[in-house]
């Protein structure tokens, strides 16, 4: 049944492309994927008619689905595909004047020869890679093979298309230097051609964000994202600002437009915690290398409490999940974290690493369910602390977030899975 889903999808998405005809920015990488469509579609929506894929919308049938104009997949509901296919059925045949002139399309890849599949059924015009990291290396096997199935969504692009690449990554340095057609670098580093400097979590008028500054071409602009923490929101607004600029948008337009991001659910998002505590929600997923990006938030993160880290297992990191899990135990007594919770049981491997770094044991607690966690955890916090929260979306450490949140009635609206109540 599925083969034949996806072949039907396929085909009713690339019938509706050549009709429309939109431009396709088409996002891939193993980090950052989400936060740089987000940030694209706040710039771009300001100027043009724009749709990105909504939630993990990403795949086989996510894209085509976005394609077609559909948040949701039906499942099981053979009557609500029916519907489906008859609505494709009128796009293709009666002309909808609100259909986009943009699709932000996020490309993920499980596999090898997914990018091929995507880009086969919407061809980019901007193809955008973000960090390559160890995501999903049980079927890849090496971070080279990530690299080769990820920079596959470079080699639609005519001689008008536009690689997008980030410049810090070191995994990308053989692509950038290879890749022959119109390229925009962006990062942290001296070269990058839009280059990002001076990010800091701060404070303005009483609204926690995230403060850098943008050069281009010898143009320098401050720019501010509210309630949004962390460098990497930077990095995606970098990102945001290389496609923006190739579609002909100035910096000044792209500083108003980032005003209006907002990360997906689950992505470092600020939410207040109960007894006047902060709650830093990462739980859309992990990895050692994202791991350690949040660890840096939450070092910096103000506070005149303490920081505590709460860690769930970090799934699909093949033979590399021991070491990738200690790795991560280290980095946070590197940084300075007060405490540390894991639960489940590769998360243990963080609790060891942390250990051996230095970390006294009476600092570290191991729980294996989420609900006892974060239960013991709400009765240890006290006013002006700051929670991490983060872990592979298996799990499901959202529950975590839900018993320590100090609106646990907003949770249908802000977390990212539903939880046990």
């Amino acid at each position: 049944m599925k083969p034949i889903l996806h072949f039907i999808l396929k085909i009713l998405a690339k019938l509706v492309i050549t009709k429309y005809k939109p431009q396709v920015v088409a996002i891939t990488g193993s980090v950052g994927k989400t936060s740089a469509k987000e940030a694209i579609f706040s710039v771009l929506s300001d100027r043009f008619k724009v749709r990105r894929n909504s939630k993990n919308f990403n795949n086989e049938i996510g894209t085509p689905l976005t394609i077609l104009g559909r948040k949701e997949s039906p499942g099981k509901n053979i009557f609500k595909w029916i519907a489906i296919f008859y609505g494709a059925l009128r796009l293709i045949f009666r002309k909808n004047k609100k259909y986009p002139q943009i699709l932000i399309l996020e490309m993920g890849a499980d596999h090898p020869g997914d990018i091929h599949y995507l880009t086969s059924i919407a061809r980019p015009h901007i193809a955008v890679i973000t960090t390559i990291g160890q995501s999903h290396l049980e079927h890849f096997g090496t971070v080279k093979n990530i690299v080769k199935e990820k920079s596959k969504i470079l080699k639609p692009l005519d001689v008008e298309g536009w690689a997008i690449l980030n410049y810090d990554d070191d995994n990308l340095k053989d692509v950038i230097k290879s890749f022959k057609g119109n390229l925009k670098t962006f990062g942290r580093h001296q070269g990058a051609d839009v280059r990002l400097d001076e990010v800091k979590i701060t404070q303005r008028e009483g609204v926690y964000g995230t403060s850098f500054k943008l050069y281009y071409q010898g143009a320098e602009v401050p720019m501010f994202l509210p309630n949004v923490l962390g460098w990497q929101h930077a990095q995606a607004a970098a990102a945001a600002a290389a496609v923006a600029l190739s579609m002909g948008m100035n910096l000044v337009e792209i500083g108003a437009g980032l005003l209006n991001y907002t990360p997906a659910r689950g992505r470092t998002n600020l939410i207040p915690g109960v007894k006047n505590t902060w709650v830093i929600d990462d739980t859309y997923n992990a990895s050692p290398q994202s791991a350690k990006v949040a660890l840096e938030i939450l070092a910096e993160m103000p506070t005149t409490g303490h920081r505590f880290a709460v860690f769930g297992d970090m799934l699909e990191l093949g033979s590399l999940s021991e070491e990738g899990h200690q790795q991560v135990g280290r980095e946070l007594v590197r940084l300075g974290i007060d405490y540390l919770f894991v639960i489940g049981e590769r998360s243990r491997d963080i609790a060891r690493g942390a250990k051996a770094a230095g970390m006294s044991e009476d600092k570290i607690y191991h729980f294996p369910y989420t609900m006892e966690g974060g239960t013991f955890l709400q009765e240890r916090l006290r006013e002006g602390d700051v929670v991490l929260v983060k872990g592979s979306r298996g799990a499901k450490m959202e529950q975590v977030v839900y018993e320590i949140m100090a609106k646990p009635w907003l949770s249908r609206d802000l977390l990212v899975g539903p939880v046990v109540k």
